[in-house]
């Protein structure tokens, strides 16, 4: 999953939120080459060059499928929210995509209101299927999973782990953090990397955003904002992909807030904590990007971020000897969070049939292969993942899947149909709860309590 922020708010249905969306130049997309020609329009979030990149891809494709044209069609979205902005506008204006590469924090919406259900596709094809899902966690499929209906195949995927800078371990005298470590111990080795250095150094550095920001704290602590429950059903694709397992649902609830949970409180306070020991930074809205070249200088003790950093740092000068990858520090849990990303057939394409042998090709061992040759991202494939980080990756590159091997109830990040309000209200309560004074952690929840009720409550 690429490292987007994910601050804007996406409004569906309202009237405000309306003409923002409308304000949008592509009101019809008939800008876009080959709109109205007889090719599959695939959506991606991103630039022409972007787009181009794929094109190997799409040659792959085109050699197994002669009849079938693809073109990639870039909309450029400054996060995921104002992506799927663009996308609803295609929709209005009757000109909306065939596929569409859709993040976690859009599932819901899409699968609610825009994608169509794969269970028929993926039920007819089930011997060419098996192979990849026994390539696949069961975790990253159940999380495509809504209200029964399997609606995504997954392509790449990024946990919550904690990276840390082998040079502000050493010079503290600590060792490699254990896979059972704490939250006690987390705090103890910001403690130490505090005292042995000076200047701009930061023992700990996190963002305010959806992914990697409060959330694993609430995981790690078996609690979430939202409150998490599952929807029933899903028992076609158990059943008959993944015999044996147990525990697996329909998809993921979140109807309810759950601010005011004593467990939510504890995790907030513990941040509130680390801000005002001057352990961690005060939570910076956005993506973490810009993180890279600071982590990479050494002037960051530990931060959370997945498999997508790997590239980048190396890209920055830094070797597999410099910085080292742990599994989040565990609490009353040590249940990890997750996003992922996947490509979605829309209700209203006329090429259905089409847009799902574009699934299966990306989701195929060759198709991956072709689409990722570096490690930016973990692959959904446990074959593919391993190829890609044994040789770049950091000392404990095999925690990236073992996160979700290891710790089964990992999950992905709470976003349901209204994931742009709901994150809009999380974002806007977090910096008062964990940088004003202990009293002010309660009221801040109760805060934020209130505004993911109005934020659950719209449409």
């Amino acid at each position: 999953m690429a490292d987007l922020t994910r601050r804007a708010m996406l409004g569906v249905g309202g009237a405000g939120a309306l003409g923002t969306v409308l304000s949008w130049k592509r009101l019809t997309g008939l800008d876009i080459p080959g709109r109205g020609a007889d090719e599959l329009n695939v959506a991606i979030n991103g630039t022409a060059q972007d787009a181009a990149s794929n094109q190997g891809l799409v040659d792959a494709f085109k050699k197994v499928h002669p009849d079938i044209h693809v073109r990639i069609v870039p909309i450029q979205g400054t996060d995921w929210s104002d992506f799927f902005a663009k996308i609803l506008t295609l929709v209005a204006a009757g000109t909306p995509p065939d596929v569409v590469m859709v993040a976690t924090e859009g599932t819901q919406l899409f699968a609610d209101r825009l994608a169509h259900p794969l269970d028929e596709f993926v039920t007819r094809d089930k011997a060419e299927m098996q192979e990849f899902f026994d390539d696949v966690h069961p975790s990253l499929i159940e999380a495509f999973m809504y209200q029964g209906h399997l609606f995504q195949l997954p392509l790449s995927w990024n946990a919550a782990n904690m990276y840390y800078s082998e040079k502000a371990f050493n010079r503290a005298g600590l060792e490699a953090p254990a896979a059972d470590w704490t939250w006690d111990d987390f705090q103890n080795s910001l403690r130490l990397m505090k005292k042995a250095s000076t200047g701009t150094f930061r023992p700990f550095f996190w963002t305010n955003r959806l992914w990697g920001g409060v959330v694993p704290w609430l995981y790690s602590n078996d609690t979430s904002f939202l409150k998490p429950e599952r929807f029933s059903g899903g028992e076609w694709l158990w059943n008959s992909f993944y015999p044996g397992q147990t525990g697996r649902s329909g998809g993921y609830k979140w109807a309810q807030p759950n601010a005011t949970d004593d467990k939510v409180l504890e995790s907030f306070e513990f941040l509130q904590q680390l801000v005002a020991e001057d352990l961690g930074s005060s939570p910076v809205q956005g993506g973490g990007n810009e993180l890279v070249s600071r982590f990479g200088s050494g002037v960051i003790g530990m931060t959370p971020s997945g498999g997508y950093w790997v590239h980048g740092l190396s890209e920055a000068g830094m070797t597999k000897d410099d910085y080292d990858v742990a599994f989040f520090p565990k609490h009353r849990t040590q249940q990890h969070q997750f996003g992922t990303a996947g490509y979605a057939i829309m209700r209203a394409s006329k090429r259905k049939d089409a847009a799902w042998e574009w699934l299966k090709f990306c989701v195929s061992k060759d198709g991956m292969k072709i689409a990722q040759k570096n490690p930016d991202s973990n692959s959904a494939r446990r074959s593919h993942n391993t190829e890609l980080y044994s040789g770049t990756g950091p000392k404990h590159w095999e925690y990236f899947y073992d996160t979700l091997d290891r710790f089964p109830t990992t999950a992905p990040v709470p976003a349901p149909p209204q994931e742009a309000a709901v994150e809009t209200a999380l974002i806007k309560n977090v910096l008062g709860a964990v940088t004003g004074t202990r009293a002010h952690v309660k009221t801040a929840l109760g805060t934020l309590q209130r505004d993911l009720e109005l934020a659950l409550g719209g449409n």
